[in-house]
């Protein structure tokens, strides 16, 4: 495994990886595009967009297409066999973006990448969250309602999550990794995030629906866009 601030399954791959990239780029006028006509403007400049879709040369062209325009990005996969390793490869050795997903991740290393690309290690004196979300599936939005109710719940009378509560192993994970934040002290972290990320665009169907439901009950902590 290749590490830095970024995890991937062989970075050695980064070359092959950029070829395709520059392949896929043809294919893919309209963010060619949006750089070509927007690049000089630096529309995105300060902001910070945290990722979770599947990490394939096509991802690649967005992501760089985010950072040309002035983003500083972090990513992560949502599928724990969709990554393109060579793909991100490319992304990690040209500090196109802190990326954090290979394939065939575990279920424990899918959350864990998840978790990596929603904390920037330095804080910009707003915190070490993201200001945009761009989602697949909903499950890095979940990580941060999830990390939020648990936090309040914590503040209120010192509870913690119960990772034993669930017969969900996905859940269960979740609450895991929330639970280990608050026994090392981080007990603001997801209330930072959620009031720092100004939105969430969501690509899919079940994702929309967890946003739904959440507009529905009022626990919808920052807008979204389908």
């Amino acid at each position: 495994m290749s590490t830095g601030d970024y995890k991937v399954a062989d970075i050695s791959l980064a070359d092959y990886g950029r070829k395709e990239i520059e392949i896929a780029e043809i294919e893919m006028p309209g963010l060619m595009s949006c750089v070509e006509e927007f690049k000089a403007d630096q529309p995105l400049a300060g902001a910070r967009i945290s990722g979770s879709l599947h990490m394939t040369v096509q991802t690649a062209v967005l992501i760089e297409t985010l950072k040309k325009l002035g983003a500083d990005v972090r990513w992560c996969s949502c599928n724990i066999f969709s990554t393109q390793d060579h793909a991100a490869a490319a992304i990690a050795r040209d500090e196109s973006a802190a990326v954090f997903a290979w394939k065939g991740e575990t279920l424990e290393e899918y959350w864990e990448c998840t978790l990596n690309a929603v904390t920037w290690p330095e804080d910009d004196g707003k915190g070490h969250g993201m200001d945009i979300i761009v989602d697949d599936g909903g499950d890095m939005t979940l990580l941060i309602h999830e990390g939020k109710k648990a936090e309040d719940a914590f503040l209120k009378d010192g509870t913690l999550p119960d990772p034993e509560s669930t017969d969900n192993a996905e859940f269960k994970i979740v609450l895991t990794i929330i639970k280990r934040l608050l026994e090392a002290g981080e007990t603001d972290k997801w209330n930072k995030i959620a009031k720092r990320c100004k939105g969430v665009s969501e690509e899919t169907t079940t994702g929309v629906h967890r946003l739904y439901m959440m507009e529905k009950n009022n626990s919808l902590l920052f807008p979204a866009i389908n």
